[in-house]
């Protein structure tokens, strides 16, 4: 039995740093509120590349594995050599690959990241064999015997695995999810139907506002009311998880149980060089939060923020994260 079965992708990663993109305001755009933009035609130099690992399901194993918890990593890779690279890097994290399917015919999916001197990211991703997705019947054997489910974003055949993943979800499961936008964008008629089973929704500001937006219901209001955070919270809790969670990037985080609403400040960090990953680590962190301290929820957010301080210290998604 698992303690935590992650389900998503898994990526090589090369990323690089530039300083001559230009940050540009664009506040007309809800969605779309800062751009990086850079000169057409222009030749930009890049002094380094570094090779690194990420995937939703990968770095929010690797990230519960470091909290002592029995995790196994559900995710397809490619049959090439970045696929055996990956499934290095797990077994090297303490990280049970017995649940990771090499897909014949596809390369594992691959991230090219363009890091801004700020640490904030822009990440140009390939979905590879992550598109290969397969919840067989052997997966939900185990999965239906694991004490938690953690769903990162699914590529491919993404309603049809929700629908088996959900179906053999127990009443004692405690179930996790960070949807990706492929399924945000279908709105309430998608995602609905099993939104009733999920312990902690969990996504950051332009998500909720883009899953919100799309909801019969919702989709008239007026920019004031979608600015507010607490007004999408109480909407998406209104759906059915039993906790709604909105990370704000520097503004912190707020979470709402339908009884009160959490809100917390980002940890001053020490050093901004990265924030690629950071988003799953702070979510899975906050899921182990929750199991470590018997569901208080000031606590996990604390020691997801603690997390997610450590994250952007460091390149890479998997590195200097908090270990027991």
């Amino acid at each position: 039995m698992y303690d935590f079965v992650t389900i998503g992708g898994t990526t090589r990663d090369i990323s690089f740093f530039t300083e001559q993109g230009l940050i540009i305001k664009n506040k007309k755009d809800i969605l779309r509120q800062e751009v990086l933009a850079f000169e057409l035609g222009a030749k930009i130099k890049v002094e380094n590349f570094y090779y690194s690992y990420g995937g939703g399901a990968a770095n929010t194993a690797v990230c519960l594995a470091n909290f002592g918890f029995r995790t196994a990593c559900l995710a397809p890779v490619g049959d090439d050599q970045n696929g055996k690279f990956i499934i290095h890097n797990l077994l090297a994290r303490h990280v049970s690959t017995r649940l990771i399917e090499k897909v014949k015919g596809y390369e594992s999916s691959a991230s090219f990241i363009l890091i801004h001197p700020s640490g904030e990211r822009i990440i140009f991703a390939q979905r590879g064999a992550n598109s290969q997705l397969s919840i067989t019947q052997e997966k939900l054997r185990v999965l239906k015997k694991a004490k938690n489910i953690y769903i990162a974003s699914l590529a491919g055949n993404w309603l049809l695995n929700l629908r088996k993943i959900f179906l053999g979800v127990t009443a004692g499961q405690k179930v996790f999810w960070n949807p990706g936008m492929t399924q945000l964008i279908g709105g309430l008629d998608g995602l609905g139907p099993f939104l009733k089973k999920v312990t902690v929704l969990a996504m950051n500001k332009d998500e909720a506002t883009e899953f919100v937006m799309r909801t019969p219901g919702f989709n008239k209001k007026k920019r004031a009311y979608l600015d507010k955070t607490e007004n999408l919270l109480t909407a998406i809790h209104g759906f059915g998880p039993k906790i709604a969670l909105i990370t704000l990037g520097p503004d912190g985080v707020m979470a709402y149980d339908g009884q009160k609403f959490y809100r917390r400040a980002v940890f001053k960090e020490k050093k901004r060089v990265d924030s690629t990953g950071v988003g799953d680590i702070f979510n899975s962190t906050f899921a182990a939060g929750l199991n470590l301290f018997e569901g208080d929820i000031d606590k996990a957010l604390h020691l997801a923020l603690q997390n997610a301080a450590a994250k952007v210290a460091h390149l890479g998604a998997q590195n200097g994260l908090i270990k027991i």
